[in-house]
């Protein structure tokens, strides 16, 4: 089994550009028979908050059509990022696209200070996956800042963790420590997808990376470049595939 971490820059609005960012990363863990790939939070339209109505991604969107398809191609469950409107709620949210062609969504529960006045939060879109051995729950960003969010996917059974996330040059060294005390207290393996380049004002921290399920940052991607990191289960261990 392989897993991948994209990390791309993006920019708000932008939805055709963005998509072209996701897709050459899509052909890369294509070429490199990865299982699975996630993105950064609301990766498809840049992370945004008085923009996220505007921009709210429905499925029948053309991009989202063109991503189901490449899913469906490739063998590839892929984790994109996108404000999503449900039942007249707008939620900063996942589309977990599987190779059948299901549509799962996941919404973040936890949110950060100011995102409330644009988003709602809820518990109710909490899907969790099985990929070969392997229960995957997934996050978004400040869910990471509460602990009960990692305890309730370990309490589900989970082993994967998934944090789709955009942390700044200055927050990413404690979105680190956190995920590697989460991943050692629960046992979780956890790959974390974050941006590069500059979004939203801010500088982005990067430093997309994995840790074994015993809090040991296994392989971290650098802070400015876009790429892609590469993880293959062999045996019970998780290594390094690129």
């Amino acid at each position: 089994m392989k897993i991948a971490a994209a990390q791309i820059e993006a920019t708000i609005g932008d939805i055709k550009g963005n998509l072209k960012n996701h897709l050459a990363m899509i052909k890369m863990a294509a070429e490199n028979e990865v299982d699975l790939i996630i993105f950064p939070e609301m990766s498809l339209t840049g992370y945004c908050r008085e923009e996220g109505k505007d921009l709210a991604i429905k499925p029948s969107h053309p991009a989202m059509i063109k991503l189901k398809e490449e899913a469906q191609a490739n063998n590839l469950t892929m984790v994109i990022g996108a404000p999503i409107e449900l039942n007249g709620k707008l939620f900063i949210g996942s589309y977990i696209l599987l190779p059948n062609g299901e549509i799962k969504v996941y919404t973040k529960q936890y949110l950060h200070t100011g995102e409330d006045k644009f988003y709602a939060s809820s518990f109710d879109f909490n899907p969790q996956i099985k990929i070969g051995d392997e229960i995957i729950s997934f996050a978004i960003c400040a869910d990471i800042d509460n602990e009960k969010h990692p305890t309730s996917a370990k309490n589900n059974q989970s082993t994967l963790y998934l944090p789709s996330i955009f942390f700044s040059k200055n927050g990413i060294a404690e979105g680190h420590r956190l995920l590697s005390q989460y991943a050692g207290e629960h046992s979780l393996s956890i790959l974390m997808s974050n941006y590069s380049g500059n979004l939203w004002g801010t500088e982005s921290g990067g430093k997309s990376a994995f840790w074994d399920n015993t809090g040991k940052a296994v392989t971290v991607l650098d802070a400015q470049s876009q790429g892609l990191l590469i993880m293959e289960k062999q045996g019970e261990n998780w290594v390094k595939a690129n």
